[in-house]
């Protein structure tokens, strides 16, 4: 199939400017519409990704392909998600790539567990715990529409009881009380293996800290990132003035033996 041209019942991202944009799954015989006009959809089945169409108040979106960043972006929600810019320094650290195998502790609404499955397939899987039935079942829906489900297993079951898999490359985890499933963690873990924890408040991280060092993790780090965007326009470059500020703190670190 061709992959630059547009398909009946794919996601398109129609983008009108830098603020505004929408993901649209493309069906035939149907509108989409704006505050800006509506577009035939029909007319879009069989143009390519980075042309432009105009509405019926003759302006132009761009029709691009979406990315992993632009789905979850768009996601339903019910828990806060994990900010693009702690997402990626996760996916990094925690050596996430295709044919890794990763143990995720607390979906949420199953944005971070969207883009772990996205960078450990085709070989690889992630194993995603959460305690609350009903985040499960929004995020399943989530990972569905963005085409990943074959690639993530959601379990129901409280970690702190104990972890199933063994042996894994790395384990994920985002929830309010990280230091009760450390233990766990390091025997599903393989030799060597990342822990990675993202932490909100600074009392979490002291904490999640001792406890890494008193369960034989080593190589411990813990971080901040801060996002500013830019003003683009020529003439007018400049950092906007609302920014991305704390989100939270990841710490991180290595299995070893005692």
């Amino acid at each position: 199939m061709d992959n630059t041209a547009i398909h009946e019942g794919d996601y398109v991202l129609f983008i009108l400017n830098e603020r505004k944009n929408f993901l649209v799954k493309v069906n035939r015989n149907e509108r989409f519409h704006t505050h800006k006009g509506y577009i035939d959809l029909n007319d879009v089945i069989g143009k390519e990704y980075g042309s432009l169409v105009k509405t019926s108040k003759n302006i132009e979106f761009v029709l691009a392909k979406p990315t992993i960043a632009d789905f979850i972006k768009k996601i339903q929600r019910k828990t806060q998600i994990i900010y693009q810019k702690d997402a990626a320094y996760i996916l990094f650290i925690a050596n996430v790539a295709s044919g890794k195998n990763v143990v995720e502790i607390g979906t949420g609404s199953g944005a971070l567990t969207a883009a772990l499955a996205y960078y450990v397939k085709p070989t690889g899987h992630v194993y995603t715990y959460d305690i609350n039935l009903d985040f499960l079942e929004l995020a399943k829906r989530n990972i569905e529409k963005i085409g990943l489900s074959e690639y993530v297993t959601f379990k129901n079951k409280n970690p702190i009881e104990g972890i199933d898999e063994k042996d894994m490359d790395a384990t994920i985890i985002d929830i309010g009380n990280p230091w009760d499933v450390i233990k766990p963690a390091f025997n599903s873990l393989k030799n060597s293996g990342i822990l990675v924890c993202f932490c909100p408040t600074i009392n979490q991280v002291e904490k999640i800290c001792s406890v890494l060092k008193e369960n034989s993790f080593r190589d411990i780090h813990g971080i901040e990132l801060i996002e500013r965007e830019y003003q683009v326009e020529a003439g007018k470059i400049r950092p906007r003035t609302l920014m991305i500020g704390h989100t939270g703190y990841i710490v991180y670190g290595r299995k070893s033996f005692s």
